[in-house]
């Protein structure tokens, strides 16, 4: 698909000023204890409707002045049914928010209406000490939740860099994959999301328990086809993950290491891959010396990996520059150097510049030689390790100078062309943020939960395309 040029047809008018007044009344007389912000909290209208959209150039001004009309900010389910009820009686659009740190404008209201902040329902209900199966409500941020998980000698599988700020529910409504992708590979994976608890949108919203097959539609779907107001994940085991920073002269003697060390007999759960120039640009934890021109290696390892690690890297070119325990090493953590944090450090000092996310082709090496020679210093390369069906493989977040759509679209048909698979970030539908395809069990989902078509409307094309 092209890149959009502007918002999409057939997007519900932003309710009247009259129409908002009534849902709020309403609302204001059946909860009592519902936090509503309305007009008079413009500022909070603004914050509350945004996330991190600006990295892409193209998106930027389509989203110029979408924004939420009312906030409701519940803290338990029974708030939320209220406001599902409320805004599908008075035909008012519906956009679920967590923490905000998404990139596609997955929380932006595209037609106004009502923004439902879920940060209240945060409660950890349960915790299967056993199975290490939990239930989390949605609003839950994900680096509380890992503190809440140590005790029990537990941890998250999967996670975004951004998981001190993020929620449980806007990462498996808006992510893909993360830290932790290594071993567990994509969210949308059979055995990564276990259960959902959804409120339908409709006059008489209904409570219901999905389990994991019924509840696949629902994931990375942007809040588009169910309310999600708690979750049921399977955890793994609590690993003290050794953090390690190798360095490279070559890139071929770097880009090879990243693609060996995934396939050896250790436990790995982070690969990132960081050119010179990226690396150079980086902060780095205490005690890690800063890039001085070399090509790093960023790995968070079992510290059983540690007795093959340095000296197979070593006869692979590579020098070992840092390592230290996670849980012992102080200032920034590693896994905040990788995944789109690499993105936020670059765009700190280089607000011009932008990205991409393409899965590489199984002749990764191939792919990024010709990609260099054709674009050679104009892109910076970052490389993160993923499984993908079984198979370790590598995925690609370059760093581009901004220099114009027709620009981005030749970079875009050239990885294309040399059989990369893009998640496009410059996009705001599911579809072309993804598969690039219309999933039918999510349109068919739409229609289950939210019949008159009021949830965070304009994101799902093929509700559009019906």
């Amino acid at each position: 698909m092209a890149l959009p040029s502007g918002l999409p047809n057939g997007l519900p008018q932003p309710p009247s000023d009259a129409t908002l007044a009534t849902l709020r009344r309403e609302l204001e007389r059946e909860q009592t204890e519902l936090e509503l912000l309305g007009l008079e909290r413009s500022a909070d209208l603004q914050r509350l409707s945004r996330d991190c959209f600006a990295y892409s150039p193209v998106l930027a001004p389509l989203f110029e002045g979408r924004h939420a009309q009312l906030v409701a900010r519940p803290t338990n389910v029974e708030q939320v049914i209220a406001v599902a009820a409320a805004c599908a009686r008075q035909q008012v659009p519906l956009t679920c928010r967590g923490g905000g740190t998404g990139n596609y404008g997955q929380c932006v209201p595209l037609a106004g209406g009502v923004v439902l902040d879920l940060s209240g329902l945060k409660r950890l209900r349960q915790l299967d000490r056993t199975a290490g199966v939990i239930t989390v409500e949605a609003g839950a941020l994900m680096g509380d939740l890992e503190r809440q998980l140590a005790p029990a000698g537990r941890a998250l599988r999967l996670m975004p860099s951004t998981l001190r700020s993020a929620s449980i529910g806007g990462f498996i409504a808006g992510g893909s994959v993360g830290i932790g992708s290594q071993r567990w590979g994509i969210l949308r994976d059979p055995g990564n999301l276990l259960g959902l608890e959804v409120v339908t949108l409709e006059a008489t919203p209904r409570l219901l328990n999905l389990d994991a097959a019924s509840s696949e539609p629902l994931n990375h779907a942007y809040g588009t086809n169910g309310i999600i107001t708690a979750l049921t994940l399977p955890t793994t085991e609590a690993i003290d993950w050794v953090q390690v920073v190798v360095g490279f002269d070559a890139w071929e003697q770097a880009l090879s290491a990243a693609q060996s060390v995934s396939r050896w007999a250790i436990e790995l759960n982070s690969v990132n891959l960081l050119e010179a120039p990226v690396a150079a640009a980086m902060p780095w934890p205490a005690g890690c010396p800063k890039a001085t021109g070399e090509h790093r290696l960023l790995l968070l390892a079992h510290p059983a990996a540690m007795a093959v690690l340095p000296v197979r890297l070593m006869q692979l070119g590579g020098t070992l520059l840092w390592q230290e325990p996670q849980s012992s090493s102080k200032g920034i953590p590693l896994r905040e150097v990788g995944w789109n944090h690499t993105t936020l450090h670059w765009r700190s000092a280089n607000p011009e510049w932008t990205y991409l996310q393409l899965l590489l082709p199984q002749n990764e090496g191939a792919c990024l030689v010709e990609l260099r020679r054709r674009w050679g210093s104009a892109i910076h390369w970052h490389l993160e390790g993923i499984k993908q069906q079984g198979s370790q493989r590598l995925v690609c977040l370059p760093l581009i100078p901004w220099q114009g759509r027709e620009r981005l679209e030749q970079l875009i048909s050239d990885c294309r062309e040399l059989g990369a698979f893009l998640f496009n970030p410059h996009v705001f539908t599911v579809e072309d943020g993804g598969l690039g395809v219309v999933d039918a069990d999510q349109v068919r989902a739409k229609a289950a939960y939210d019949p008159d078509g009021l949830l965070n409307p304009g994101k799902l094309r093929g509700w559009q395309e019906r």
